[in-house]
């Protein structure tokens, strides 16, 4: 029997006001069925605003480093947790197991991390221009705010937004991705376990169109934290702006990777099959361009092809797999119909290609690590974000020419360059127009202490991760203390 779970407003588990439910689903096998979960409207979505509006004035008030002891708590939870976390994830996204684990893992660290800053919270002293005057700068909470997750990493990038949020004594309406409510559900449950109080942390499950738009329109919402595609980021940018929300977009990208002539050819191309495959090409940072030096091209060509030949898609629970299925059947059109687009538009197909129904692949939904060479920088499947594992392999003369690839698209989040060439790897830090360039590593691996995020159409120029994060769950509050016992007055001289 299906295992049936709610939505958590004011410190209750509640069923959605109209009954309605949906299924979360394995993507490697859609036969299993994981749990039911309400199909949140606009009524509960007010529910749970009315819930952490009621909790703010006494959860801003705690002290940041007793805020911060429940989110140490949290994270020992989560250590506890993190094997039974990591399969439950592979179940419902259907990442392989080690990569799962390692979500589950950058929740830890993130939620240590940013636990540490509630004893900073860090402002700003400066001597102020008269005498027997003090100045300085402090952090306050800004109110009610939205936390909307994607599901590629449904526990990492949640604690991305919350910690931050909590810690810095916001309170939180937690809206996850409709394909991954049940991680959702189980890092819902370690805060509550770990001693937040009723009304602090709200979670509202549902669809985007239902339970997401409504919180984004919300009136007593002071922020809207979103991480998605640019589409719908865009519109939650709109409608934030009619209310004057402030609005946090992380969104998406077409990375690239540059393989100069004189790099280790071996050690890009185990970056390269990372960075395209790793998580089946669902993640914002993977590198979908491959820049290769037309010196090497050919040989770079061969040893890739090699390895990719070798990939083994399949169930995320068996060892022997390297690679999971897509996480839904629009998910899995969208990237076949990107194939279509490509060998329409005269790119050839190497290998891949397609879709994978046969044996054990029936009932999940994968696709076949998927190769293009013969193509231009400027064609659509260079161009646009696939969030599959499809490659292109484009061929260049000159670091400046590969660097203008590498920027001509409208995204810019990560990038990477293998060099041994000191000059060539501080050119590409120079002139790539990106948040992220990685030297002799591939585009993914962001570390929780540095801000992460992007330029262009990736995000509206916010940071998560590191102290910089806290920038977008706090407002500057500028403070003066008068102790001269007379009136004195700035920038007026006798």
């Amino acid at each position: 029997m299906t295992e049936v779970y709610r939505n958590y407003l004011a410190g209750k588990w509640q069923g959605a006001d109209s009954g309605q439910t949906f299924d979360s689903i394995n993507p490697a096998d859609r036969r299993q069925v994981l749990g039911s979960f309400p199909r949140s409207q606009a009524s509960d979505v007010d529910k749970a605003v009315a819930a952490a509006k009621a909790a703010f004035p006494s959860w801003s008030k705690v002290p940041a480093p007793r805020r911060a002891e429940v989110m140490f708590e949290a994270g020992r939870l989560m250590t506890e947790r993190k094997k039974e976390l990591g399969r439950l994830m592979t179940l419902e996204m259907g990442k392989i197991l080690r990569e799962s684990l390692g979500d589950v893992q950058e929740g830890i660290d993130m939620t240590f991390y940013i636990a540490g800053e509630g004893r900073r919270l860090i402002g700003e002293t400066t001597p102020s221009e008269l005498a027997n005057k003090f100045a300085c700068s402090i952090r306050v909470p800004l109110g009610v705010v939205a936390a909307i997750t994607p599901w590629n990493f449904p526990f990492a990038i949640p604690t991305w937004k919350i910690v931050p949020a909590l810690v810095a004594g916001n309170t939180v309406v937690f809206k996850p991705a409709e394909d991954t409510p049940l991680l959702a559900t189980k890092l819902v449950e370690i805060f509550i376990e770990a001693g937040l109080p009723e009304g602090v942390l709200n979670l509202v499950h549902g669809y985007g169109e239902d339970a997401g738009a409504a919180l984004v329109a919300h009136p007593d919402l002071a922020l809207v934290s979103f991480t998605g595609s640019c589409e719908v980021g865009r519109e939650i940018a709109i409608r934030c702006a009619q209310d004057y929300k402030r609005v946090s977009l992380e969104m998406g990208g077409k990375n690239a990777i540059i393989v100069m002539e004189d790099g280790d050819i071996h050690l890009a191309i185990e970056g390269a099959l990372w960075g395209a495959f790793g998580t089946s090409g669902q993640r914002c940072t993977a590198a979908s361009r491959l820049f290769i030096q037309r010196s090497i091209f050919d040989r770079f060509l061969q040893l890739f092809l090699e390895r990719v030949e070798k990939v083994k898609p399949g169930n995320g629970l068996d060892q022997s797999t390297d690679m999971g299925p897509i996480i839904n059947q629009a998910q899995l059109d969208k990237v076949h119909s990107y194939t279509e687009i490509g060998k329409g538009e005269g790119a050839k197909l190497l290998t891949g290609g397609h879709v994978l129904k046969d044996g054990d692949y029936a009932n999940g939904f994968f696709y076949a690590p998927t190769v293009f060479v013969n193509v231009d920088a400027r064609m659509r499947i260079a161009q646009e974000e696939i969030f599959g594992p499809t490659v292109c392999l484009i061929p260049f003369d000159h670091l400046e020419e590969a660097i203008g690839y590498v920027n001509s698209v409208k995204y810019g989040l990560s990038s990477a360059i293998y060099t041994r060439d000191i000059n060539n790897a501080f050119t590409a830090i120079q002139d790539i127009s990106a948040g992220i360039t990685y030297v002799n590593s591939s585009t993914i691996g962001a570390e929780v202490h540095l801000p992460f995020g992007g330029v262009r159409q990736t995000g509206n120029g916010h940071r998560e991760g590191s102290s910089a994060v806290l920038d977008v769950f706090t407002e500057w509050k500028t403070v003066y203390v008068d102790y001269s016992g007379k009136l004195q007055k700035a920038q007026v001289r006798d």
